[in-house]
């Protein structure tokens, strides 16, 4: 039996790049590799890998930081 490898369902890192400065955090999953519940665990424990800024009940997640989290530079 052998096992396949899927390709990524996340965006590109020039899609990436192309993204507006804040996102959502769903967004930033999907881009990280991680499910939206996680995305959100990691955030209320402080651990997630990218920056993020809270306004109102709204957490919207950089997405330079989504870059610099990924070892990729902003063009």
């Amino acid at each position: 039996m052998s096992t396949k490898l899927r390709p990524a369902k996340g965006p590109t890192l020039d899609e990436i790049r192309a993204w507006p400065a804040t996102v959502s955090v769903e967004l930033a999953a999907a881009a990280l590799g991680v499910g939206r519940s996680h995305a959100y665990e990691s955030i209320r424990l402080g651990t997630f890998p990218a920056r993020t800024l809270k306004v109102g009940r709204r957490t919207t997640v950089v997405t330079s930081s989504i870059l610099a989290a990924l070892n990729a530079t902003p063009e």
